[in-house]
């Protein structure tokens, strides 16, 4: 297995080609390394002051057991096929399964229907692959812009603060971030995850203009405008693995 540490998650690849996502934690009372697996996922806890390459070394040594444990819950991401121009295949949008399909057209565009998604790729199809992920990456991010935009008149007048910018992109391990002149970031990832999903991380994110820490009165703060965070938080745990390697496999190498 192949690991590295980003953030609050250690992910470790399989020989088979699965990825595991551990939830890392330092705690104060911890006399030694702990690693436990629930519907939730996978976590691991250490004493504070305890070196990564012991994380790895205790992880590695436990490989075996964690990725049974792991597969009979089907958490484990299992490797997804590859987009391949005129295939039709099916994906997560917005918390629903829908058929992604293939057609000729004399321009570039999406045609949305019930349940479905049409790449429209004109001839010849010599660029059809990176111009497809290019209009699905577009399509997401507006689906995520019109959400936010919409939900920003409600939240903005209740916290009495406002983000100066919003950007969407893929994000490596996270779902969102504030930086220091009050920009969110949104996962595109998020166009995938049912719109509640969504809306908690924006309200998560809206409230570090209040808060910056998470100290209770964060999480205060949040359950004043989003009570069904804990839901959503739990839900993102459980699938998120799965929503960012589809979204990997859907815009892989389309820039930021």
């Amino acid at each position: 297995m192949a690991q590295h540490l980003e953030g609050d998650w250690l992910e470790l690849a399989t020989a088979g080609g699965s990825t595991i996502r551990v939830l890392k934690a330092a705690h104060p009372r911890a006399r030694r390394l702990r690693l436990t697996v629930t519907p939730k996922g996978a976590r691991v806890s250490y004493p504070q002051g305890t070196h990564p390459a012991q994380v790895s070394a205790f992880l590695r040594s436990h490989a075996d057991w964690l990725e049974q444990k792991l597969d009979e819950l089907n958490l484990i991401v299992k490797p997804l096929p590859p987009l391949r121009v005129g295939h039709a295949s099916e994906f997560p949008l917005r918390g629903e399964f829908v058929t992604l399909d293939w057609a000729e057209g004399p321009y570039p565009r999406i045609e949305t229907g019930e349940g479905t998604l049409t790449l429209v790729i004109p001839r010849p199809h010599t660029r059809a692959l990176p111009v497809a992920r290019g209009l699905l990456a577009s399509h997401f991010e507006a689906q995520i812009r019109r959400d936010v935009s919409r939900w920003l008149v409600g939240y903005v007048p209740q916290l009495g603060l406002a983000p100066t910018a919003l950007k969407i992109r893929p994000m490596k391990s996270l779902w969102g971030s504030l930086d220091t002149r009050d920009r969110i970031n949104l996962d595109l990832a998020l166009a995938l995850a049912p719109p509640a999903a969504l809306r908690y991380v924006l309200a998560h994110e809206l409230c570090h203009l209040r808060v910056r820490s998470h100290a209770p009165r964060f999480w205060a703060l949040v359950e004043s405008i989003f009570p069904d965070w804990r839901e959503q938080r739990d839900w993102l745990r459980i699938n998120g693995a799965m929503l960012k390697a589809e979204l990997d496999r859907l815009v892989a190498d389309v820039a930021d």
